[in-house]
């Protein structure tokens, strides 16, 4: 994620998410505007992966995400950090959202059907690995949910090591040993 030119003051994002939660005039657009490009570079990053046909493009996630996100009770909230995690999680589950329905699509729109022998051996279809990841991160949610989180900003979010520890919280080298251990579990997990 590029670092933002102008990035705004510290507390200023908690302000505006504030305003927005007491329904201040002109709150949520400011607030856009101040996040508008960290989650960009987010949805750019994870977007990067996708196959070159996919239909949903980054400003497309980061418009979805900030409706679901400031659609609901803003006043979850507790500052920036808090924010952009919610962010993350809300690319992923409309990522999620977006692979079943081109799932479902392909079920009944004609699609050769492949044995899981034949995919073995090939690439799996970013879509399906959407899912494969989702579902594999909600069953490491219930074993370690710092795990889980690393895989969310890094591989949903698209954050790199760094900026996955500023909003953890935590040293980088912590991030490279629970991106290493998730990663482990997540190769077994779905192999």
């Amino acid at each position: 994620m590029t670092p933002d030119p102008n990035p705004p003051p510290a507390g200023h994002v908690t302000q505006l998410l504030q305003g927005v939660q007491q329904e201040e005039d002109g709150a949520r657009d400011a607030l856009f505007e101040a996040v508008y490009a960290e989650l960009r570079a987010m949805a750019g990053a994870r977007m990067r992966g996708e196959r070159p046909s996919h239909t949903l493009q980054p400003t497309a996630l980061v418009h979805e995400a900030f409706v679901k996100l400031v659609g609901r009770d803003p006043a979850g909230f507790d500052g920036r950090r808090h924010f952009l995690h919610a962010a993350a999680r809300a690319m992923r589950q409309i990522l999620v959202d977006h692979a079943r329905a081109r799932a479902a699509q392909k079920r009944g729109g004609g699609a050769q059907r492949v044995t899981l022998e034949e995919t073995s051996h090939g690439t799996i279809d970013p879509g399906e690995e959407v899912l494969q990841v989702h579902e594999a991160i909600a069953k490491l949610e219930s074993i370690d949910v710092q795990l889980a989180r690393v895989v969310e900003l890094r591989y949903f979010a698209g954050l790199k090591v760094e900026e996955t520890a500023s909003l953890m919280d935590v040293t980088e080298r912590t991030v490279y040993r629970l991106w290493e251990r998730a990663r482990i579990w997540l190769l077994r997990e779905m192999t």
